[in-house]
């Protein structure tokens, strides 16, 4: 099956939906005109048919190794990041004073979900080293920045982020790597990380490590944890690569799925590193690359989706089987009801990552605290809902294809045992959930309810040409404000035990208003006819997720261990 970059869908989103014309009207990306929007996407959709999905299958069938110490990567991986290497891709959103292209983070986010759908397991790579260069542009030292950013934003080296270890998994507060300050002003890291996506290969010249550790005065807990750049290869007095650092390659995990990228378990041995901000104040650094790939995590399960979606609608297209006018299943009612599911969904889902992206880039561009509190509050929901839809979809794949979606050689499965960890790395869902109803409400909901009063003024708007549509959706709204006000009077413990509902009511919610809007801009086409699909039938679905969210901790807690026990 052959996969078709959705970039008409993109410039649809941009222009009439998440209001990118706000972000080309500022000074800062001015030259995101839509003659360069639109050759950017067309470029890089081109990229992702011709290069990188050819790669979908090669990566599964043939997974990533470990000879002797070295990573072989999958047949086809090398010239595949080459070509995104050397098309500029990694560098779409970096600092142009280190080579980068400095273009709004709205079109790095239609770029990386189109790599997603195309091949995941590529994709994580550009992602890796996108979130490591704007952790450096925001807290490595000028010569760390000078040295490093070049390289990385060409693809001559390739960014990881290290963070858990065997015993501190979301718990990052637990891990023990050590930080020995040395002579020259460089420190030796000791240690074992585990999980480190794309922890090495043997195409890019150098990998650069990304490594939380704790150094010897340091307090216990998120607050004694320091950060440091640390190469796979040392550079030279000229900045080439030099001496092999003291890190290694333990074994690559043998997953579920994303079978053609790296999963390294990796040991620092006295290894040479550099701080990147202040001591003792990772997190914050981290947290600057952790934020940035949990909206690129969450685009990778809408990407996932498409992909995914892209492949059961050929498979029904072409399946011939029972008494229907077509004489392929694409007729059957049920197999169009699981493809307007999946298509409703991949929209809705798409369409919260680029307003989230959107208020990224205003924050950029204005420096504007509505900004920054709006991209905060959207970007939990995105890594969550984009996920989960990306899971939902895969699975709704494999039932499309019916038996054929059970045998591998359909590529049906690979969709979803690819997705699957999504919704477990750069923080589970669960952790994304309790962010939104505790960090994300501790300003009182005010920037929640002012998504409300947009979402809301926008179903007013619709009464009075869509009022099938504009009423649901109002009332909608003012369930989840109603939501929203019970969580902000609670304790924590009662906002945790419902944050899952409420985000993906909150999310079910923010559909239907981009749906809403989708419709406006296309009047009797398929954005209305789509709209109508998601808010008279998916869009209810809130109900009682938000029923769910209000019921507080009280019951959960009354189970006892041996009400639990199998």
């Amino acid at each position: 099956m052959t996969y078709r970059a959705p970039v008409s869908e993109f410039r649809f989103l941009f222009d009439h939906v998440v209001g990118f014309g706000q972000v080309a009207a500022t000074d800062r990306f001015a030259e995101a005109t839509p003659d360069t929007v639109e050759a950017v996407l067309t470029e890089a959709g081109k990229l992702c048919e011709d290069v990188l999905s050819p790669l979908q299958r090669a990566g599964d069938l043939h997974p990533a190794t470990l000879e002797n110490g070295i990573v072989r990567t999958p047949p086809g991986f090398d010239d595949g990041f080459r070509a995104i290497a050397e098309g500029g891709w990694i560098a779409i959103a970096a600092d142009p004073d280190f080579g980068g292209t400095g273009l709004p983070m709205t079109m790095a986010t239609a770029v990386n979900e189109m790599m997603s759908a195309a091949c995941l397991s590529i994709q994580l790579a550009p992602l890796m080293t996108q979130g490591q260069i704007e952790a450096l542009e925001n807290h490595a030292s000028d010569a760390l920045k000078a040295l490093y950013l070049p390289k990385l934003i060409s693809g001559e080296w390739m960014g990881t982020m290290n963070l858990t270890e065997p015993q501190a998994g979301s718990d990052v507060g637990a891990l023990t790597t050590k930080a020995e300050p040395n002579d020259d002003g460089t420190y030796a890291i000791t240690g074992q990380k585990i999980y480190i996506s794309w922890g090495d290969n043997d195409f890019t010249e150098n990998v650069c490590h990304l490594v939380l550790a704790r150094l010897p005065d340091a307090v216990p807990g998120t607050k004694g944890i320091s950060l440091f750049l640390v190469p796979k290869r040392l550079p030279d007095a000229d900045g080439k690569p030099g001496a092999a650092n003291d890190l290694r390659v333990v074994s690559l995990e043998h997953k579920m799925g994303l079978h053609g990228s790296p999963t390294a378990v990796m040991e620092y041995a006295g290894a040479t590193g550099w701080r990147v901000g202040e001591e003792h104040d990772g997190m914050r650094a981290m947290f600057t690359m952790m934020n940035n790939a949990r909206l690129g995590v969450g685009v990778q399960g809408v990407g996932v989706a498409d992909g995914a979606y892209q492949h059961a609608l050929a498979y029904a297209e072409g399946r011939q089987q029972g008494r229907t006018e077509n004489g392929t299943i694409i007729d059957h009612a049920d197999v169009r009801r699981m493809l307007a599911t999946m298509k409703a969904d991949t929209f809705a889902a798409r369409a919260i990552a680029l307003a989230n992206a959107v208020a990224v880039d205003m924050e950029t561009a204005t420096g504007h605290d509505d900004w920054a509190a709006r991209a905060a509050l959207l970007t939990p929901i995105t890594k969550v809902f984009g996920t989960e839809t990306g899971i939902e979809v895969a699975q709704t794949g494999v039932q499309v294809h019916g038996g054929m979606g059970f045998v591998e050689e359909t590529g049906a499965a690979q969709y979803s045992r690819d997705v699957r960890v999504t919704a477990i790395y750069e923080g589970t869902n669960g952790i994304q959930s309790m962010d939104l109803v505790g960090r994300k409400l501790m300003d009182g909901g005010e920037a929640a309810y002012s998504l409300l009063d947009e979402m809301e003024a926008e179903a007013e708007a619709a009464r009075a040409d869509l009022p099938e549509l504009a009423e649901p959706v109002w009332q909608a709204c003012e369930t989840l404000r109603e939501t929203t006000e019970w969580m902000v009077a609670q304790g924590a413990q009662d906002r945790f035990a419902g944050s899952g509902p409420y985000l993906r009511g909150f999310a079910r919610v923010l559909g239907g208003h981009f749906h809403l809007k989708a419709a406006r801009a296309d009047r009797d086409g398929t954005h209305e006819r789509l709209a109508k699909f998601y808010i008279h039938r998916l869009l209810p679905e809130h109900i009682g997720l938000l029923a769910h969210a209000r019921q507080g901790a009280e019951a959960l807690y009354a189970l006892s261990m041996d009400d639990l026990a199998a």
